[in-house]
């Protein structure tokens, strides 16, 4: 019998009259003699007022980090409250459900509270689930540590969970969203963005990490490296009603039409910093980034030139926006052993992407990219590059205008 495990965000199980929906899409992949289990999310808007009755209770104020063990116990609750609801529901509905929170199943991690990652799930549980004809319903976002303490896997973390649970099972997933499908772009900002019957795990992830919100980048990663096979499906539709609808998310060797690029992602949380008067001697940079490592600051894109000084240069590289006055001050801090010339940082920055597998094999798709914007009177900041994707930083005033006209270049209204 076919294993399958359905991830609903929290979106789709806003409400209660969601909730039913969602119930009678189980139901319908139930019927299909499918052994099924269910990963939710906590109801929409749940974990954001969580985390302000944390802030509430004192843990800001008194210095608590947020990988405090007591902050997961509670913006865990989010979802265990929406796993029995569903769980409820299905019983009203005469099937056979009930629900697992993290601990139960067990879904084991490491103990970085707060941002836990999974280590293991031993699948007993929910085999002895599926013998007994169950439908285990999971709290997605939440694990236990091997010293029996509640963890959160960071936002978006439901995604992981339930790409893990298959692959602990040997399922495929289905991932519910608000949205049918991965799009070549922002449909909000080009009418023209069409949805992918297939993309290619590498170009998913580097989608996830470059600003796509349909998943979220450690599920994907996850899903690449045991082969579970995603699809991302609208919560909004009855059993039935679109049928062949969807994005597999999947090898690229199972795409039968390769494309140049597959599209266009774009970041508004970017933020642009700048080292002048930097010595030019070996070293330096690894100073300066151990440091921000050190603090757990992410850094993307990087550039140095050579300065008009002698022997020294002058340093870009962006990191995110919540992150930028953290990464100034690690640097400041370091100024006089360092010896740089002065620090500035740009928030009115974005970063637009284009992607695609076949960038592996076809010259000219930065030069396409490069003519486009300059058309458009778009200037780059910084470019980065990796074997499937191109990403620029530009002014954030030219976010969309840059998307679109991306999208028409590589010719993505017309697939």
């Amino acid at each position: 019998m076919s294993r399958l495990v359905m991830k609903f965000g929290g979106t789709s199980v806003a409400d209660l009259e969601r909730i039913r929906r969602v119930g009678r899409l189980v139901a319908a992949e139930v019927a299909t003699g499918k052994s099924v289990a269910v990963v939710v999310s906590a109801m929409s808007g749940k974990t954001n007022e969580l985390v302000a009755w944390t802030d509430g209770a004192g843990r800001a104020a008194a210095g608590l980090p947020e990988s405090d063990d007591e902050y997961d116990a509670v913006v865990a609750s989010g979802e265990q409250v929406t796993a029995g609801l569903l769980a409820m529901t299905l019983r009203n509905m005469g099937l056979n459900a009930r629900s697992f929170l993290g601990w139960q199943v067990p879904i084991l991690t490491d103990d970085a509270h707060g941002r836990a990652r999974i280590e293991d799930i031993p699948p007993a549980n929910l085999e002895a689930c599926f013998e007994a004809g169950q439908i285990a319903v999971i709290a997605g976002f939440q694990g236990v540590t091997a010293g029996g303490r509640i963890t959160t896997l960071g936002r978006g973390g439901s995604d992981t969970s339930a790409v893990a649970i298959a692959a602990a099972v040997k399922g495929a997933c289905d991932i519910y969203t608000d949205v049918d499908g991965v799009y070549t772009t922002d449909p909000r900002i080009e009418k023209k963005a069409r949805r992918l019957a297939r993309i290619s795990y590498e170009e998913m992830l580097e989608m996830a990490s470059l600003g796509a919100k349909v998943l979220q980048t450690r599920s994907v990663e996850m899903a690449m490296a045991h082969r579970v096979p995603v699809r991302v499906l609208s919560s909004f539709v009855e059993p039935g009603e679109a049928p062949g609808q969807g994005t597999i998310v999947c090898d690229e060797e199972e795409i039968m039409e390769k494309r140049i690029v597959s599209g266009v992602a774009y970041s508004r949380d970017e933020a642009k910093i700048t080292l002048l008067g930097l010595p030019d001697h070996p070293g330096v940079s690894s100073q300066i980034f151990g440091r921000l490592a050190d603090a757990n600051v992410n850094v993307d894109m990087i550039v140095q030139s050579r300065a008009r000084s002698a022997d020294t240069a002058n340093m870009e590289f962006t990191v995110g926006k919540r992150d930028a006055q953290r990464a100034v001050e690690i640097v400041q801090a370091a100024q006089s052993e360092i010896g740089f010339e002065a620090v500035a940082v740009d928030e009115d920055v974005s970063k637009v992407s284009v992607i695609g597998v076949g960038m592996r094999s076809h010259a000219g798709v930065a030069q396409s990219m490069f003519q486009a914007l300059a058309e458009k009177n778009i200037n780059i900041q910084v470019i980065s590059t990796s074997e499937i994707k191109i990403s620029v930083l530009i002014d954030a005033a030219y976010t969309e205008l840059a998307v679109r006209a991306l999208h028409a270049v590589y010719g993505l209204d017309q697939l």
